[in-house]
């Protein structure tokens, strides 16, 4: 990469940067719903415009889905014999230990705008179906697609992830996140 190019790479990275913080500073600050892109692009000193080359909308600041990349290196090494829930649980562990503190508290911090903005809750449902897609792709299924059943399985997996990811935040991050998620996998084996 030429200087040029780094120069640009890291310019382009403290903008988006800045708009985040900038963002979530007015969400505290004000609430999701009372802020509007003209705002945060203001406070972070860039045109509306480029607040749109950074993030498709207000949304998608707070709400981040995987990569199709993460969720294949997170779920490729998993035995392909064990059941899909059984998988999905060996990977949790394993996604959260790859948490840093720092991103874990933005973690934290996304999840308590999302858990407090009504339209966000109901809009993490979205950004879960496509998040579960991903799984299901990425999953180790012998060359065949997944069943239907175990799509059903799951689907069923990642909303009670999100509403994991939910209660946590709803608690302010007071308890583990490992412990309220697998209370939330539990609750689904148990029925």
């Amino acid at each position: 990469m030429s200087d040029t190019q780094d120069w640009r790479a890291r310019r382009w990275e403290d903008t988006h940067q800045r708009i985040y913080a900038t963002a979530m500073s007015l969400f505290e600050e004000q609430g999701f719903e009372q802020v509007n892109v003209g705002q945060i692009a203001t406070g972070a000193g860039v045109s509306v415009p480029t607040f749109y080359a950074h993030y498709p909308s207000k949304e998608h600041l707070v709400m981040q889905l995987p990569t199709a990349e993460e969720m294949n290196a997170l779920l490729a090494g998993l035995p392909s014999e064990l059941p899909v829930g059984d998988r999905i649980r060996q990977a949790m562990p394993v996604w959260f230990a790859s948490w840093s503190p720092e991103y874990r508290e933005v973690q934290l911090a996304r999840w308590r705008v999302i858990a407090t903005t009504p339209t966000l809750r109901t809009r993490a449902a979205e950004f879960e179906r496509t998040t579960a897609g991903m799984v299901a792709d990425a999953l180790p299924h012998d060359g065949a697609a997944l069943g239907p059943a175990d799509q059903v399985v799951v689907n069923a997996y990642l909303s009670a992830f999100t509403l994991g990811m939910l209660a946590w935040a709803d608690g302010n991050g007071e308890r583990k996140l490992e412990e309220v998620i697998d209370e939330a996998f539990d609750a689904l084996q148990r029925t």
